[in-house]
Protein backbone atom coordinates (compact mmCIF):
# COMPACT_ATOMS: atom_id res chain seq x y z
CA UNK A 1 0.00 0.00 0.00
CA UNK A 2 1.29 3.45 -0.90
CA UNK A 3 1.66 5.91 1.99
CA UNK A 4 1.70 9.69 2.18
CA UNK A 5 5.47 9.60 2.63
CA UNK A 6 5.79 7.71 -0.66
CA UNK A 7 3.81 10.42 -2.48
CA UNK A 8 5.62 13.48 -1.04
CA UNK A 9 9.34 13.02 -1.69
CA UNK A 10 10.69 16.36 -0.49
CA UNK A 11 9.89 20.01 0.12
CA UNK A 12 11.81 22.06 -2.46
CA UNK A 13 13.73 24.97 -0.95
CA UNK A 14 14.87 27.30 -3.73
CA UNK A 15 14.98 31.07 -3.96
CA UNK A 16 11.82 31.10 -6.05
CA UNK A 17 9.89 28.67 -3.84
CA UNK A 18 10.89 30.56 -0.69
CA UNK A 19 9.38 33.72 -2.18
CA UNK A 20 6.07 31.92 -2.76
CA UNK A 21 5.66 31.21 0.97
CA UNK A 22 4.31 34.74 1.52
CA UNK A 23 1.34 33.74 -0.66
CA UNK A 24 0.91 30.47 1.34
CA UNK A 25 2.30 28.39 -1.56
CA UNK A 26 4.78 25.56 -1.07
CA UNK A 27 6.59 23.50 -3.71
CA UNK A 28 7.11 19.74 -3.36
CA UNK A 29 8.85 17.05 -5.38
CA UNK A 30 6.27 14.26 -5.64
CA UNK A 31 6.02 10.74 -7.05
CA UNK A 32 5.57 10.68 -10.83
CA UNK A 33 2.37 8.63 -10.60
CA UNK A 34 0.75 10.85 -7.92
CA UNK A 35 -2.43 12.74 -8.78
CA UNK A 36 -3.84 15.97 -7.33
CA UNK A 37 -6.23 14.37 -4.80
CA UNK A 38 -3.44 12.06 -3.59
CA UNK A 39 -1.06 15.00 -3.15
CA UNK A 40 -3.69 17.05 -1.30
CA UNK A 41 -4.44 14.20 1.10
CA UNK A 42 -0.73 13.51 1.72
CA UNK A 43 0.14 17.16 2.49
CA UNK A 44 -2.83 17.49 4.85
CA UNK A 45 -1.89 14.27 6.63
CA UNK A 46 1.86 14.94 6.98
CA UNK A 47 1.84 18.67 7.80
CA UNK A 48 -1.60 18.92 9.53
CA UNK A 49 -2.77 21.86 7.37
CA UNK A 50 -5.75 22.59 5.10
CA UNK A 51 -5.00 22.65 1.36
CA UNK A 52 -6.90 25.03 -0.94
CA UNK A 53 -5.42 24.07 -4.34
CA UNK A 54 -2.81 21.83 -5.96
CA UNK A 55 -1.05 22.60 -9.24
CA UNK A 56 1.15 19.94 -10.86
CA UNK A 57 3.99 20.26 -13.38
CA UNK A 58 5.88 17.44 -15.10
CA UNK A 59 9.54 18.45 -15.29
CA UNK A 60 11.45 16.79 -18.15
CA UNK A 61 14.96 15.45 -17.59
CA UNK A 62 17.92 17.48 -18.80
CA UNK A 63 20.55 16.39 -21.25
CA UNK A 64 23.85 15.84 -19.46
CA UNK A 65 27.23 14.96 -20.85
CA UNK A 66 30.21 13.28 -19.24
CA UNK A 67 33.20 13.26 -21.60
CA UNK A 68 31.97 11.68 -24.84
CA UNK A 69 28.88 10.03 -23.38
CA UNK A 70 25.50 11.77 -23.51
CA UNK A 71 22.71 10.91 -21.11
CA UNK A 72 19.62 12.37 -19.48
CA UNK A 73 18.59 13.02 -15.91
CA UNK A 74 15.31 11.51 -14.76
CA UNK A 75 11.94 13.13 -15.36
CA UNK A 76 10.15 14.23 -12.18
CA UNK A 77 6.93 15.84 -11.00
CA UNK A 78 6.61 19.13 -9.11
CA UNK A 79 3.52 20.12 -7.12
CA UNK A 80 2.73 23.67 -5.98
CA UNK A 81 0.34 23.54 -3.03
CA UNK A 82 -1.69 26.57 -1.92
CA UNK A 83 -2.86 26.49 1.69
CA UNK A 84 -6.06 27.96 3.09
CA UNK A 85 -6.02 31.21 5.05
CA UNK A 86 -4.46 30.72 8.48
CA UNK A 87 -2.55 27.54 7.56
CA UNK A 88 1.22 27.50 7.49
CA UNK A 89 3.97 24.88 7.19
CA UNK A 90 6.75 25.36 9.72
CA UNK A 91 10.09 25.09 7.89
CA UNK A 92 13.19 24.57 10.00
Amino acid sequence: MITSYDIIETLLRTEKSTGLEKARQYVFKVATDAQKPDIKKAVEEIYKVKVQAVNVTNVPGKKKRVRQRVGYTSDWKKATVTLKEGSKIEVA
